[in-house]
């Protein structure tokens, strides 16, 4: 088979994304950490600040940071376990919902016009693909 690997056709691409969104992102006031943590919360509403930063894959003591941020905007709320008072559960707010829903909806319509180059049936089995390898 003669094509590169794998990462080496979806790195740069992914890269690609990424430099998209910055923008997106600051105009709507999020960091990348931000955005990937309302996401994560929108899916799952409710779960602990471990159990988040398993999820996305981040260091919880350096998620803390964007955890206060993000409180402090009302975006999330922490309240104590009722069944451990040292755990803290995250929820994500009304305002963080919209705010999500917002900035995901810019960054998709952005990703249109990356995708407007596929034929409709090229980009459906791109997208099914990626669905598909993600899990």
């Amino acid at each position: 088979m003669n094509r590169p690997d794998l990462a080496a056709m979806i790195v740069p691409l992914g890269r690609a994304l990424t430099r998209a969104e910055e923008p997106i992102l600051r105009e709507h006031g999020l960091t990348m950490w931000a955005y990937i943590v309302l996401l994560a919360l929108r899916e799952q509403e409710t779960r602990t600040q471990a159990a988040l930063a398993e999820r996305i894959g981040a260091d919880k003591t350096r998620l803390i940071p964007v955890l206060d941020e993000l409180q402090d905007r009302g975006l999330i709320e922490r309240h104590p376990d009722p069944a451990d008072r040292r755990v803290r559960l995250l929820a994500i707010t009304t305002e963080g919902r919209r705010l999500t829903a917002k900035t995901q909806a810019a960054i998709q319509r952005n990703e249109e016009k990356r995708l407007a180059r596929l034929d409709p049936a090229d980009r459906e089995a791109f997208l099914r693909a990626l669905r598909t390898l993600a899990e």
